[in-house]
């Protein structure tokens, strides 16, 4: 015969287990390893290259690559970034064909595929810059690593406006695999070691 004590402990123990169940659940959805397909979240793009022709999904096989979305207007986070991708690949005694370093402009209104080109290759004269031909193919290109940005305008029509953006370093693989990522001022050993593992892998 079941007592009002037994029943309440049992009770006690079934919301118990319904707890660890949940928090087990919270936990796998938290920390589980991201589905990575192509480039990051597998959506297709196409963009227009400073070295001619289109820049698809397709083309992130076969090198490792940096990838790293900014605009050349950027006052800080993009040059910075940029000398430090160059500085890392010397720095590994890496060449171009071994590590490539790709810039995706978020700004297609201001920046031109001469424009771009110009301002990638004052860094060095490899690294590959895409543009989009519309807001259309370059927000397919965001959607596909997950990248954020948006126009910051004093005021409508200011041609002088900044655009906030995320400021991470994709690290792609040879099979065009996303494998990790840098961020903006994170320490240079750090950042050397994944890319050596990237490289490496």
């Amino acid at each position: 015969m079941t007592t009002p004590k037994n029943l309440r402990n049992f009770r006690i123990v079934l919301w118990a287990l319904v707890a660890v169940v949940a928090l087990g659940a919270t936990a796998l959805y938290l920390f589980r390893p991201p589905a990575r397909p192509l480039g990051v979240t597998g959506q297709e793009f196409a963009l227009n290259s400073t070295k001619g022709g289109a820049f698809t999904q397709e083309k992130l096989k076969g090198t490792p690559s940096l990838v790293f979305f900014g605009f050349t207007f950027c006052p800080d986070v993009c040059p910075t970034t940029l000398a430090e991708a160059t500085a890392i690949r010397s720095e590994l005694g890496l060449t171009p064909e071994q590590l490539r370093i790709i810039f995706v402009t978020v700004d297609p209104e201001r920046d031109t595929l001469a424009m771009v080109k110009d301002y990638v290759e004052g860094f060095d004269p490899s690294i590959i810059g895409l543009v989009g031909s519309s807001l259309e193919q370059t927000e397919n290109a965001k959607k596909a690593f997950g990248v954020f940005s948006e126009k910051v305008e004093n005021e409508p029509g200011d041609p002088y406006y900044l655009v906030n953006h995320t400021a991470l370093t994709f690290l792609i693989d040879a099979n065009g695999q996303f494998k990790s990522t840098v961020s903006y001022e994170e320490s240079k050993d750090t950042a050397l070691a994944k890319v050596k593992r990237l490289v490496e892998g």
